[in-house]
């Protein structure tokens, strides 16, 4: 991908300071130029005080975007075409024609509970629609042309937010003003060609991971489809669908009396994150997967948390916050531990891929449901995780049902992955191809 559009991949050996970027396009040379944020925009909409609680989706004559909007689909360009955007509650083309957003606008944020305040949105794809953004968003539009797509990549890029982060205001709800917006600055190439590479070339790649997004989240629904289809549902006996030669039925069986030990473990006294044992928490488990990323020391491995330490083939269940994150505790990670919020599930009577997949399937929201006060307080007990009901079938079909759900979950993991680097090389990019 990086050699896409002759993208000069070699880099750069000339300083930063002499405005030109790490990696450049092919035929480009000249400095990039700096300009004061108030010199290259303009603020064409005075205020915007539309709330989500004047919108709605019927016909009407104008449209709104909302802050939340931008805070979701910052990193890519906003085409409206694509977008389900509702109307304004008895808004009139007459009242908000001095409002209206043209291509190329840029919508940003102005406030957010974590670091994408400043974000912003450029908008494409405006035809005959008649769109108006919301409460909480500043509407900038450049005063000189600009390359499509040029500035929205920029400003998403941590190059510019940077700016923004040391100007933001508020504790828990942060935010950003017209006025510290002017006070940033922004650099691009004089040459619009250039900047049309660079658009175009971003444009191209978040094609790519829309691409790959869209494959991933249908495999994730065809997973679904599957679990509803293989699992009995609403207390049947049999599945819907079954392998070749399988007809008994099925039986409940509580998770506590098939398995030998059921355990958790507890907060390391030392929190340092010094040591050489690797410490499992809930956020070290993704897609199934154990990335172990703090410490803890051999000493309190022995002896103050000797009861949780891990052995291979252990299923790791988060029963706090997130409920139902699993993984299998693999030799490579050895020696290791974990903490309060994962149960430990350990010499199991049923096919380990089958009993994964029950669990991460319905067999904890059936629980809450049978237990409705859980759901206010999302954790477990260990005595609840014991009388989790594995509706089970005889061994042979469990190692079908669960060897055709690991394949399915590795073919989920290698699409996950393949859209992690993606997006980890598109960051790299914005780093090196904007200063």
């Amino acid at each position: 991908m990086t050699n896409d559009n002759n993208l000069n991949i070699e880099k750069n050996k000339e300083n930063v300071s002499k405005k030109v970027p790490e990696l450049r396009f092919q035929g480009f040379v000249d400095a990039w130029e700096q300009r004061k944020f108030s010199e290259t925009f303009n603020f064409p909409i005075s205020t915007n005080s539309l709330s989500r609680a004047m919108l709605n989706y019927d016909r009407g004559e104008v449209k709104s975007i909302h802050y939340g909007d931008v805070l979701i689909k910052y990193p890519s360009i906003l085409d409206i075409r694509r977008e389900e955007i509702p109307f304004i509650t008895n808004g009139t083309l007459e009242k908000y024609k001095a409002h209206l957003l043209v291509n190329g606008d840029l919508i940003f944020a102005d406030a957010a509970e974590d670091e994408a305040v400043g974000k912003a949105v450029e908008i494409e794809g405006i035809t005959d629609e008649n769109i108006v953004s919301g409460l909480h968003t500043i509407v900038a539009r450049a005063n000189q042309h600009k390359a499509q797509y040029f500035l929205g990549y920029y400003i998403n890029s941590d190059i510019y937010h940077r700016q923004l982060l040391r100007l933001m205001q508020g504790s828990k709800v942060s935010a950003i003003s017209k006025g510290n917006l002017q006070k940033t600055k922004v650099i691009f190439p004089k040459d619009i060609g250039e900047q049309q590479k660079i658009g175009a070339f971003f444009k191209k790649f978040d094609t790519l991971i829309t691409l790959h997004q869209r494959k991933l989240d249908k495999l994730k629904q065809l997973k679904q489809g599957y679990l509803q289809l293989l699992f009995p549902q609403n207390d049947e006996k049999v599945p819907r669908i079954r392998f070749a030669n399988f007809d008994e039925n099925w039986e409940q069986r509580k998770l506590g009396n098939y398995t030998k030990y059921i355990t958790k473990g507890t907060t390391p006294k030392d929190k340092s994150g010094n040591g050489v044992i690797n410490f499992v928490k809930v956020e070290n488990i993704s897609n199934g997967r154990i990335n172990p990323v703090s410490k803890i020391s051999e000493e309190e491995h022995e002896n103050y948390l000797k009861r949780s330490k891990l052995e291979e083939n252990d299923i790791l269940f988060s029963i706090a916050g997130t409920l139902g994150k699993t993984a299998v505790v693999d030799s490579l990670i050895l020696p290791a531990n974990t903490n309060q919020a994962l149960a430990i599930i350990r010499g199991y009577d049923f096919d380990r891929n089958f009993l994964i997949t029950s669990l991460v399937g319905n067999v904890v929201e059936k629980f809450i449901r049978r237990n409705p006060t859980i759901g206010a307080q999302p954790n477990l007990s260990l005595e609840q995780i014991s009388n989790l009901f594995i509706i089970t079938p005889p061994g042979e079909e469990q190692q079908e049902i669960g060897l055709f759900f690991k394949q399915l979950d590795n073919t989920i993991t290698l699409h996950q992955s393949k859209l992690d680097k993606l997006n980890s090389q598109k960051q790299v990019l914005l780093q090196k191809i904007f200063i």
